[in-house]
């Protein structure tokens, strides 16, 4: 049923829900509260501290209106007694409101505290009959709707749409939920704590099982195919070519990968390890396997920057045993993007670097064997698929160095198989972190100008491209910081500047001559955040440290400490925020990503732990991966039993999962 159809919608509103994204009544129905006014839990008025929010019940014993309703501002005032305290409402411009309001009569009223200790007030609250009391939803609203007229709305949708079961009625049981219809009706009008709870835990159980469930169709969706089946090969020669002696966890993630490629099916693992853990050789490795089997690889980065990396690396590793690699980039010219493209098509070209336009339908292989996707997490679920559609089912490897707590692992990698490389290259030494705030800089541009005149390098990392008219003076921006730097405290020293909306080409040069060591500062924004790979650097400034993320800060001191000497990396900030605080002290105490991941899991919550990187997860609408790990954990063992036995939900009491399953994953545009 149309949402227009609604008694009480009508077109106009109709094209208001149509902004929240409802166009159907059994849409509004799964639009759930984003928070509710808690009118359970009661306080006299004496007990009342100015700033503060409280439900109280009071008698309206006298209201006056202003003396012209015509005034720019017309206040309406109301007091109110519980018998011990009394308290003034005030109302702005609200003469229906405050009409609503009888004297004499009860209320339980919620709002801010504000006035004086002998004249106490309260602002527009929210009011209800006694017998209501009740926990009342607040939901996001759009301008022209109100919070009454979508719970007004919502009640008469509720009372003509009863929700069928979804859930196995063993699973009820065994779980301890309420069924679909009562948790709906309790999770938009709770009459109590405990209600909610009841109505949260089952809608939280119902998405995550769902979740899970998909991503492991997914998983085994591939287990069906047949895809590059290789067969086993001397790695001798790709091991003696390289520089160093590979740690035991690269070897253990080579050997996963290898025996996985040799399977009747396409590999589909995920090689997951901190920064500098030395993920691309793994990569370059499971690539020689399968030129020597005869299959070509694609590797995507999620920058051109990062993609570059990959390809002098991927050139130090395999152009020495023959193997041809090639770059697919948007700086090439029209001509070099077409010879590339001839070369990949035709199989002369065995490796294929690039970034995303590697998916796009002019980039065909010969013989596709291995799809390589670093940065996983940049890159969703439907874009591998898309990658292996260009060839036979090949085998796909993910890269991610960006550490996952095992909650959140559980679902962003659901469909996918783990190698943890959690061993660092022999010679490395932990980069040592300091925390200070600006009166430091003097000694911090000491610092580097020491390391430099002993012939080391350096990065300062800025927030901002460039300051705008709103920006405040303390935010550093790459722009103003190079043009300041380079015209004083650091003039004379050779110092570049990096950031994403450069062209390509200034980027790639700038990047040579400081890999190169032409250059002995780099000035950057987060554009160096991953891939960026100068042992030579050993000191990284991170200016405005409040501005970033904890993994973020954690991926940036990653570029240094990357070669045999101490390094150190000074986080700068005036902020004295405990939430800044806190991010500083992990950043200080441990180097270790998971820790960190963890850490910023607890202080961020997952909705923000990718910034605005989008994983190609379906959104979820009431489940929190951080405050529900405990039942997550649970229902990953569930969903695996459920698969097991089966595989495609096609019993009649997993009917309703596979329809919940088909719904949630067309939303990333995917089937299952």
């Amino acid at each position: 049923m149309e949402i227009t159809y609604l008694k009480g919608v009508g077109p106009k509103k109709a094209e208001l829900y149509q902004k929240l994204g409802i166009d159907t009544v059994e849409k509004l129905t799964k639009f759930y509260p984003r928070d509710y006014i808690d009118f359970t839990e009661l306080t006299p008025i004496r007990e009342f501290q100015i700033g503060e929010t409280y439900a109280f019940r009071a008698l309206v014993t006298r209201k006056s209106e202003p003396f012209s309703r015509y005034a720019r501002v017309a206040v309406y005032k109301a007091l109110l007694t519980d018998g011990e305290g009394e308290i003034t409402a005030v109302f702005f411009n609200s003469k229906f409101t405050f009409d609503t309001l009888k004297l004499n009569q009860e209320y339980i009223f919620c709002g801010k505290i504000s006035g004086s200790p002998i004249d106490l007030q309260i602002s527009s609250p929210q009011f209800l009959s006694p017998e209501k009391q009740g926990l009342v939803p607040k939901y996001p609203l759009t301008a022209g709707l109100s919070n009454n007229m979508i719970s007004a709305n919502m009640k008469t949708a509720l009372s003509l749409i009863k929700q069928s079961e979804t859930l196995p009625e063993s699973i009820i049981k065994k779980y301890e939920l309420i069924g679909a219809d009562e948790a709906m009706h309790k999770i938009h009008f709770p009459k109590n704590a405990d209600e909610y709870r009841q109505a949260r835990k089952r809608l939280v159980f119902e998405e995550l099982l769902t979740l899970k469930l998909g991503l492991s169709q997914l998983k085994n969706r591939g287990k069906t195919l047949s895809g590059a089946i290789m067969t086993d090969i001397d790695m001798s020669a790709f091991y003696e070519s390289l520089p160093f002696v590979p740690t035991n966890a690269q070897m253990n993630a080579v050997n996963n990968c290898i025996s996985d490629m040799k399977r009747l099916y396409p590999m589909n693992r995920l090689i997951q390890g901190d920064v500098g853990s030395g993920k691309t050789m793994v990569a370059a490795a499971a690539s020689y396997f399968a030129c020597v089997n005869g299959f070509q690889t694609l590797v995507m980065a999620p920058t051109e920057v990062l993609a570059r990396q990959h390809y002098d690396t991927f050139m130090s590793f395999l152009s020495p045993l023959g193997v041809s690699v090639g770059l697919l980039s948007g700086s090439l010219s029209a001509a070099e993007k077409k010879k590339v493209k001839a070369e990949a098509e035709s199989g002369e070209i065995e490796v294929l670097i690039g970034t995303h336009a590697l998916i796009r339908k002019s980039v065909k292989m010969k013989k596709l064997g291995l799809a390589i996707v670093d940065e996983q997490h940049r890159f969703g679920v439907e874009q591998r698929s898309v990658l292996a559609e260009k060839g036979t089912n090949p085998h796909i490897l993910a890269m991610s160095a960006t550490p996952i707590p095992r909650t959140l692992a559980l679902i962003i990698y659901g469909d996918l198989d783990i190698s943890i490389i959690n061993e660092m290259p022999k010679g490395r030494i932990p980069i040592k972190t300091y925390a200070v705030d600006t009166s430091f800089r003097p000694r911090i541009y000491a610092f580097i100008k020491k390391h430099i005149a002993a012939g080391k390098q350096a990065f300062i990392v800025c927030p901002l491209v460039e300051s705008g008219e709103n920006t405040p003076p303390e935010k550093q921006s790459a722009i103003n910081y190079y043009n300041t730097l380079t015209s004083g405290e650091f003039k004379g020293i050779p110092t570049g500047l990096l950031y994403g909306k450069m062209k390509q080409a200034d980027k790639d040069a700038v990047m040579a001559d400081f890999r190169d060591n032409k250059l002995k500062l780099l000035i950057s924004t987060t554009v160096i955040e991953v891939g960026i790979d100068v042992p030579n650097a050993v000191v990284m400034l991170i200016e405005n440290a409040e501005q970033f993320g904890l993994s973020q800060l954690h991926q940036l001191r990653g570029r240094v400490g990357r070669g045999s000497e101490q390094s150190y990396c000074i986080l700068m900030t005036d902020s004295q925020s405990e939430y800044t605080k806190a991010r500083t002290k992990t950043m200080v105490e441990t180097t270790d990503g998971y820790k960190i991941a963890d850490t910023d899991l607890k202080l961020r919550g997952p909705g923000n732990f990718f910034g605005r990187e989008q994983h190609g997860l379906p959104p979820m609408k009431v489940a929190d991966l951080a405050d529900d790990a405990e039942l997550l954990t649970e229902i990953d063992t569930l969903a695996q039993d459920m698969i097991k036995k089966d595989p495609q939900l096609s019993a009649p009491e997993n009917k309703g999962l596979k329809a919940n399953v088909e719904e949630l994953f067309s939303k990333t545009g995917g089937t299952v």
